[in-house]
């Protein structure tokens, strides 16, 4: 039994069925399709090589499956950690280098540890000392600063700002550089996306 607790794929693989499994794969398809394009994008955003993304998504998902207790929950990157990796790593490295690359896998490693171990010492509780407003801001802050460090990339210009004010005068500075191909590809996706909602 208390294997089970530690393991619990093994609970669920006892009454696991032929039907579930037809349905976990077309699922599991679905969150592959997904996966990619957003792995690959939040590598970008962390600095790092787009391949970083694909390695960093596959043991996550493996991982959760044989510990997790959810059958529903999709696993992969979130905007924020990338971003805040970018910021921690370009601290102590310059992106592009090995260095920067072996800085944020030590960061990861070093966070994944931190959590397991205030996983096991039940130390979930300290979430709830995290004031709504407090985590709303944040997140509105990091989509902020993620929707205008995508600008260049949209319109085929290299904006080296890394601070708000710095991008948006880079922004100012090189708008008439951009590629107008890759501005009208950005604008059609960016109105599909907003068609598609």
């Amino acid at each position: 039994m208390k294997f089970d607790r530690a393991l619990p794929a093994l609970e669920w693989l006892r009454g696991y069925s032929r039907g579930s499994l037809i349905n976990d794969g077309l699922a599991a398809i679905i969150v592959t399709i997904m996966l990619i394009p957003q792995s690959l994008a939040y590598a970008l955003l962390a600095g790092l090589p787009a391949e970083m993304g694909l390695y960093a998504s596959i043991l996550p998902l493996i991982a959760y499956a044989l510990f997790g207790s959810s059958r529903t929950l999709s696993v992969g990157p979130v905007a924020v950690a990338s971003l805040m990796t970018a910021s921690a790593v370009g601290a102590v490295a310059s992106q592009g280098v090995v260095d920067y690359a072996s800085a944020a896998t030590l960061l990861a490693l070093l966070g994944g540890l931190m959590l397991i171990a205030m996983g096991l010492l039940k130390f979930g509780f300290v979430s709830h000392f995290l004031s709504q407003p407090v985590v709303s801001g944040f997140i509105t802050g990091s989509a902020i600063i993620i929707a205008l460090g995508q600008l260049g990339p949209l319109l085929g210009i290299a904006l080296k700002g890394a601070t708000l004010p710095s991008l948006g005068h880079d922004l100012f500075m090189q708008i008439r550089e951009g590629h107008s191909l890759t501005i009208a590809v950005g604008s059609g996706s960016v109105a599909f996306l907003l068609l598609a909602r």
